[in-house]
């Protein structure tokens, strides 16, 4: 039963990963802070952040789903696939007619939440206190809108953001908070997964009415960091690991982790986070790739190149990216040791993870128009949408595991985003993002296995190119390719005996090096290596 009062107060209460359940049972009068004076109840409320997933992820995911069916806890799960999304049409007529007498009278907040009571929006309660509050967060929360939003109340978002305020507010709190009882408890909610911006602001609408929240996100995004709040007293718990939120538990799951396996993830947790030096195979394959390109000299070229990714300068893991560095050089000419060139090509060739191109072109071209594919494929900046590619019927890498998928395509949105290849004559700029993603998807046979190799700690995989004209042309399609495998890290070296030009006729110079040397000669034919240096070099690999 309510207590006489007309304000109600809400406070933070300093809460535990391992007491909040616990917490949540509490009735509020029974929360320490509770407390009715000078007409005004005071309590707690609990909010919780939960960033990550631990090493044990099936008895997490087991722990979430009694958290959600706790009738003893009693609480609602919302999210981007658990919101009703259902209104009234004429909640969005009035939500219009309000915006539109702002837009002409400039209303301060505390009218443009008056208009919005006046036409209904507002969910209505009998009791005074609730009211009181929910026109009170309202205001709160647009305050916030006004602070953070270039224009304040002019944002175009404002339409956006405060219809869904008013959807969501009447189809997830209603009853459960206007005829609240303030002794017991007030609605609560279990936050899950991924956000929007017009989630935050929701959550925070949450927050400002007094429920309870409780903010779980496994990748460990937080909605609220971009805020900047000064929130002294909002307790965060970081997890091991950042994964993709799965589905919110129906049901609990069977596999029970055992001793053995909890200490090993534990133990490998503590020996491979980011920046420790130390990793198993495959580690980063979940990874996105980002190159980093070295300037070298024409001798270091050969000494960096025999180097494991993570032994050469400036390899970085972090925040789910791993900066590969590698090489991006173009050998004009001929050494006049013929014996050292010809040694030097020879050892790039017989890496295991290296692959010799000596006839040109050595990829198809598409013909077809991926306009509409690319116009499709794009975020709201306008750059190219990793996951909208993946899900595309014209994606040509579905067979590839997941991470190496989403490294692709990223790389993908990358060379788009730089268009390091040179334009055509006429060619617009989105002309020359369609040919790039529409080459991108050409990726096939030793080049893309390449990178299904390629482990980014390890091994960086090596594209050698020989081109002495004899063999055909390079084309502008190969050049795209070569962007794509340059994004991903790989060792790029380009020979051309005769110091003609062929990447320079397509990419970008700034993004290679180019080493001249003492000799230029035409229509040099290819030197094998000698049949005993070769079968000697498979034998002590063996070794």
């Amino acid at each position: 039963m309510n207590v006489t009062h007309s304000h109600v107060k809400n406070i933070r209460m300093a809460v535990t990963y391992e007491g909040y359940k616990e917490a949540l049972k509490t009735p509020l009068n029974e929360r320490p802070m509770y407390e009715v004076a000078n007409r005004t109840l005071t309590y707690n409320q609990i909010f919780l952040r939960l960033l990550g997933v631990p090493l044990d992820e099936d008895a997490y995911y087991n722990e979430l789903f009694d958290l959600a069916n706790d009738p003893t806890i009693d609480i609602s799960v919302i999210g981007e696939d658990y919101l009703d999304k259902s209104m009234n049409n004429e909640h969005f007529k009035s939500i219009q007619k309000v915006i539109n007498i702002h837009r002409d009278q400039q209303l301060s907040i505390n009218r443009f939440v008056a208009f919005l009571d006046g036409e209904g929006l507002l969910l209505r309660s009998e009791l005074p206190a609730i009211q009181r509050k929910i026109r009170e967060a309202l205001m709160e929360t647009l305050q916030l809108f006004s602070d953070k939003e270039e224009g304040g109340l002019k944002h175009n978002d404002l339409r956006r953001i405060l219809t869904d305020l008013i959807k969501w507010s009447h189809n997830h709190l209603g009853e459960s908070l206007t005829n609240a009882d303030l002794t017991v408890k007030l609605p609560k909610f279990i936050w899950y997964g991924p956000y929007k911006k017009t989630h935050a602001y929701f959550i925070y609408y949450l927050l400002s009415l007094g429920c309870d929240v409780i903010y779980i996100s496994p990748s460990g995004e937080d909605a609220f960091a971009s805020f900047q709040l000064d929130w002294a007293n909002t307790p965060v718990h970081h997890f091991q690991n950042k994964n993709e939120a799965e589905p919110f538990p129906t049901e609990k799951r069977r596999r029970k982790s055992t001793v053995a396996y909890r200490a090993s993830k534990e133990i490998e947790s503590i020996l491979n986070q980011d920046g420790s030096g130390i990793f198993k195979p495959w580690q980063l394959r979940e990874y996105l790739p980002a190159s980093l390109t070295l300037k070298t000299t024409y001798d270091e070229l050969f000494l960096l190149v025999k180097e494991k990714a993570m032994i050469r300068p400036n390899f970085d893991v972090a925040d789910k990216v791993v900066k590969i560095p590698h090489v991006f050089a173009k050998i004009q000419g001929v050494s006049r040791d013929r014996k050292e060139y010809w040694e030097r090509l020879h050892t790039l060739e017989e890496n295991d993870h290296s692959y010799l191109i000596r006839s040109f072109p050595f990829s198809k071209g598409v013909s077809s128009d991926y306009r509409y594919h690319y116009r499709n494929a794009l975020d709201q900046d306008g750059l190219v949408d990793p996951d909208k590619v993946m899900n595309a019927h014209f994606w040509t890498y579905k067979h590839l595991p997941n991470g190496l998928q989403q490294g692709i395509a990223y790389a993908i949105r990358k060379i788009c985003e730089k268009s390091l290849l040179k334009k055509q004559a006429n060619e617009s700029e989105e002309d020359l993002k369609v040919y790039i993603f529409a080459q991108s998807m050409q990726l096939q046979g030793k080049m893309l296995q390449l990178i299904q190799r390629f482990d980014y700690s390890q091994d960086v995989p090596k594209l050698i190119l020989f081109n002495n004209e004899l063999n055909g042309l390079m084309s502008r399609h190969d050049a795209v390719l070569l962007l794509l495998m340059n994004q991903f890290g790989v060792d790029i070296t380009v020979y051309n005996p005769a110091g003609h030009n062929d990447i320079e006729n397509y990419i970008d110079e700034r993004l290679y090096d180019v080493h001249w040397l003492e000799d230029v000669i035409f229509e040099l034919e290819y030197k094998e290596p000698s049949f005993i240096k070769s079968a000697l070099t498979k034998f002590f690999k063996k070794l």
